[in-house]
């Protein structure tokens, strides 16, 4: 399943690679990008528990970006 986020506060193009790599690491994320100029987040994962999936990314978004986070 194919979910885009928005997200707030993500003004760096290093970190929203870094974020996108770690993303891709997870064994329940299929696939993450991340867009620094649209400020989406677009994930494929086949994980039905949307509020572990959120706190999961967002620990990983805030941890090389502390004032990003996603909006719902």
């Amino acid at each position: 399943m194919k979910k885009t986020y928005k997200l707030q506060n993500l003004c760096c193009a290093s970190c929203a690679a870094k974020i996108e790599n770690a993303l891709n690491k997870l064994d329940f994320i299929d696939s993450a990008t991340v867009n620094v100029m649209t400020q989406k987040l677009i994930l494929e994962t086949e994980n039905q528990d949307s509020d572990f999936l959120i706190n999961q990314v967002q620990k990983i978004i805030r941890k090389y970006e502390p004032d990003c986070k996603i909006l719902l």
